[in-house]
């Protein structure tokens, strides 16, 4: 019982955060121009605040816009992606198999939160930032600003300028969101031992 209550409980947290992602994607704000090339200004947008700018960038620095929109969308993208690994490796969802073989060291050896990146050998953190280097360099340059980088949306092309503008409001809101759920997981996880703090993962 206690492990059907306690798998009732993961779901719904997974649940919850999928719902409280997806509130923060606002409503379509029109004006989107006709060749699909969307107002990046207005996306983002969530009412009432609008166009929230309070030491007024915009008008000061207006050719440092994009480069911040451009942080904002990867560091979205990173973060929902992170929030989403969390929650599958704390629920103990691991690669078979060996991580590092010439240290017999399992990929279920590995710590699950903020610890398990202590565990990764030196070589293997070399390996990652190799390959964090090639993406940001080569396959999804930091210089392409508008975040397009040819794979479509789950490798569709969408044609429609409104649904496009929809679909990249939501990414942007939901990005913001997961910055903030990321944050907050990892910072629980370090004082607490409790990622996800409405559930005991011990």
């Amino acid at each position: 019982v206690k492990t059907i209550i306690s798998t009732m409980f993961k779901l719904a947290a997974f649940a919850a955060l999928v719902g409280s992602a997806a509130a923060f994607a606002p409503a379509q704000t029109g004006r989107v121009a006709t060749d699909l090339a969307v107002s990046e200004l207005e996306l983002g947008v969530t009412e009432p605040l609008g166009v929230y700018d309070p030491l007024g960038w915009l008008e000061t620095e207006p050719e440092a816009f994009e480069r911040r929109r451009a942080v904002e969308r990867k560091h979205g993208r990173v973060a929902m992606a992170a929030v989403l690994g969390s929650i599958v490796h704390h629920n103990d969802i691991e690669f078979d198999g060996y991580l590092s073989p010439s240290a017999n060291l399992k990929f279920s050896d590995i710590p699950n939160g903020v610890d398990g990146i202590r565990a990764i050998p030196t070589a293997g953190l070399a390996q990652i930032l190799a390959f964090f280097a090639l993406v940001e360099l080569a396959w999804m340059p930091a210089s392409k600003y508008d975040g397009d980088y040819g794979v479509g949306y789950f490798g569709t092309d969408i044609k429609d300028p409104e649904e496009k503008a929809r679909k990249l409001n939501v990414e942007l809101n939901n990005g913001r969101a997961a910055m903030m759920g990321i944050l907050g997981i990892m910072v629980h996880d370090v004082l607490e031992g409790k990622p996800f703090i409405f559930i005991d993962m011990n």
